[in-house]
């Protein structure tokens, strides 16, 4: 039994860089989450929370959340990971266990709160269901920043135009000759 058990924790080693055993495989990714649990907690939008913000959000326990956060981490279940990350309006549940999927909603958090903080208040953060994201949020910067820019460059042109008295005339041009019969 005790071979069986070495074979398979030979199996899942994750290479000569990485964890070497299961438990050790376990033991990082446990430290993972709790990592990525403070660092959204501390850095959402709509944030920061406390752990019993979060966990009312959310619906879970706070002891659960701390025990997480804490350096050995807790067992979370997959449910409690995906009310987590709903709760936050990240529809990716994968935001906890995949690197590239964390730095991907960070980034896009980060647009929207620079979005935010250029007063772009209608900007609706939580969808009620799932919506793919059509653009990466570097795509989506420039987009804006293009909008923005035209925008400004338009007032500038219009900031010598005719008054608001004068602007019919101008649309409508000179009145005709009347003649005089």
């Amino acid at each position: 039994m005790a071979q069986q058990e070495a074979a398979v924790e030979k199996r899942h080693t994750i290479g000569t860089s990485g964890p070497r055993t299961l438990d050790d495989h376990v033991r990082v990714t446990k430290a993972d989450i709790a990592a990525r649990l403070r660092y959204i907690r501390r850095h959402h939008p709509e944030g920061p929370f406390s752990l019993a913000e979060l966990a009312d959000l959310a619906g879970v326990s706070k002891r659960n959340l701390a025990s997480a956060e804490s350096a050995e981490g807790a067992n979370l279940t997959i449910k409690t990971l995906v009310k987590v990350v709903h709760s936050l309006g990240i529809m990716r549940s994968a935001y906890f266990l995949d690197e590239q999927v964390f730095q991907q909603v960070n980034n896009e958090l980060d647009v929207i709160q620079e979005l935010r903080r250029g007063k772009a208040h209608a900007l609706a953060l939580r969808t009620s269901h799932a919506v793919p994201v059509p653009r990466a949020a570097e795509q989506i910067s420039q987009l804006l920043t293009g909008i923005i820019d035209a925008a400004a460059t338009a007032r500038v042109s219009l900031h010598g135009a005719p008054e608001a008295g004068d602007e019919e005339q101008h649309i409508s041009g000179p009145e005709p000759p009347t003649s005089s019969r």
